[in-house]
């Protein structure tokens, strides 16, 4: 059985830092690209970021670039987000998401694995 467990959300100030860790297993990691997208109350699901299963290209949503930085350990099959600078319009549910290779860029319709999300609130 596949599982993605996202851990590491929480609440923060603006201009405050925070990291989220993607556990997954069930499935080999290097075989997936992998990303995150985040989900806002009352607005439809959005991609954040993506890499691919080698690591070697990364996505960013102009929203972040800049701010965020993705990153991987397949050996620990895990995924990581660094978010630096948090605006208060980056608070939502965050989701790790995998799809097979071939589906690139990460886009909403192509995901085939889910994680259950972890929430981040950022105050003003």
């Amino acid at each position: 059985q596949v599982q993605l467990v996202e851990s590491g959300g929480g609440l923060v100030q603006a201009g405050d830092s925070l990291g989220l860790s993607c556990a997954a297993s069930g499935l080999a990691l290097r075989s997936f690209h992998m990303g995150w997208f985040r989900q806002a109350p009352g607005k439809e699901r959005e991609f954040v970021s993506g890499i691919s299963a080698g690591g070697d290209t990364i996505d960013y949503a102009d929203s972040v670039k800049g701010r965020f930085t993705i990153s991987r350990e397949n050996a620990r099959n895990t995924v990581y987000l660094r978010m630096n600078t948090l605006k208060p319009e980056d608070s939502g549910v965050y989701y790790c998401a995998a799809t097979f290779l071939g589906s690139w860029p990460l886009q909403r319709t192509n995901i085939k694995y889910w994680g259950q999300g972890t929430q981040v609130t950022v105050s003003s």
